[in-house]
């Protein structure tokens, strides 16, 4: 019993491993986040009801975060949000226009993040939804070019359009925040493994995250413990912070098991993420802020041009996770990307 327990991989099983990872007319859809509040630490990582309140500052910028009655949305939480972008993102990449209202149904939810499709499951996705309401954020950061400076929800509201008969939710309607929508009307998203719902604990996916937004294409990334600390939003000790990270790094040593990139930890308290070759296209440059970076109409239409047959925003999309660095003429820029990506690809099947 002792050797099954120490030979146990720390992901979670894959629940439902048939791959369908949203069922209905969006069957390739992968799973997305705003970049937004994977650079800040919107979420709480407790399992238990968090009620503090919390405030980021990070230069000039800064978020407050206030939990309702049911306590601060949690890292397992996000999975809603994760979902609901992913839906929005498959729709622009396929030329639908894009809702700020989802409609879903909950056990195609359920499966899509790993869940468990009883009881349990669809009253924690309720609670879920109730603490992404509840929780009120008043934030600096802009999302999609605007400031959005007032107390918002990372939802504005949820219904449950239709119960199954045991009284399970089956239909669900949510509308995402003006200031999440505007992050994914712009591109401002990034792509996360599929093994991400399978981490266990909430620190694992926090660090995977921050991982992910700074790391990104890059062969390595770095950041001091103190730093990852507060990018986290742990309020552990010190010293209690890197006992975490230090289990997580023995453990992926053994198992490998951070998706997309490699977690250490060195003697001068440094965090070292080192891409395992999972993200296309890596490059030792640093890491640079390009949500700045905008296209005229003219461009889109020149890029049309220069790849006809294939959806423009979804290679912007590529074109921004590619760049690493703020080109001097966005259009000619983005418009010889086009160029280069319809000479490899072709016209889509």
């Amino acid at each position: 019993m002792n050797e099954t327990t120490t030979t146990r991989s720390p992901l979670l099983p894959d629940r439902h491993p048939t791959h369908d990872f949203f069922v209905c007319d969006i069957f390739n859809a992968a799973p997305k986040s705003d970049m937004a509040s994977m650079e800040h630490p919107i979420f709480s990582l407790s399992t238990k009801p968090d009620r503090s309140i919390r405030r980021y500052d990070h230069g000039d910028l800064f978020v407050e975060i206030r939990p309702s009655a049911d306590g601060l949305a949690t890292v397992h939480d996000r999975d809603i949000l994760i979902y609901c972008i992913s839906q929005v993102m498959a729709a622009k990449n396929a030329g639908r226009s894009a809702s700020q209202i989802i409609r879903f149904r909950g056990h195609e939810l359920l499966r899509a993040t790993n869940r468990m499709t009883n009881g349990r499951g669809y009253d924690g996705l309720k609670a879920a939804l109730e603490r992404l309401a509840g929780t009120r954020i008043t934030t600096n950061v802009v999302t999609g070019g605007k400031e959005i400076i007032r107390g918002f929800g990372l939802i504005d509201q949820y219904e449950i359009v239709r119960e199954t008969r045991g009284g399970r939710m089956q239909e669900v309607e949510v509308k995402l925040s003006d200031w999440v929508f505007n992050a994914v009307e712009h591109h401002e998203v990034l792509t996360l493994s599929r093994d991400y719902f399978r981490l266990r604990k909430p620190i694992e996916r926090r660090i995977y995250e921050l991982g992910r937004k700074h790391c990104n294409r890059k062969a390595e990334w770095k950041i001091s413990l103190a730093l990852l600390q507060k990018k986290c939003g742990a309020v552990s000790s010190s010293r209690e912070f890197r006992r975490l990270v230090n289990n997580i790094v023995q453990e992926d040593r053994t198992y490998s098991h951070m998706p997309d990139y490699a977690v250490d930890l060195n003697d001068d308290d440094m965090v070292i993420f080192t891409s395992r070759g999972t993200i296309a296209s890596l490059t030792t440059s640093s890491d640079v802020d390009l949500s700045h970076v905008r296209i005229s109409g003219d461009g889109y239409d020149q890029a049309r041009l220069a790849a006809p047959g294939w959806d423009i925003h979804r290679v912007e999309q590529e074109w921004r996770e590619w760049m690493t660095e703020s080109p001097t003429n966005s259009d000619a820029a983005f418009i010889g990307f086009c160029r280069k990506w319809f000479e490899k690809r072709g016209r889509p099947a």
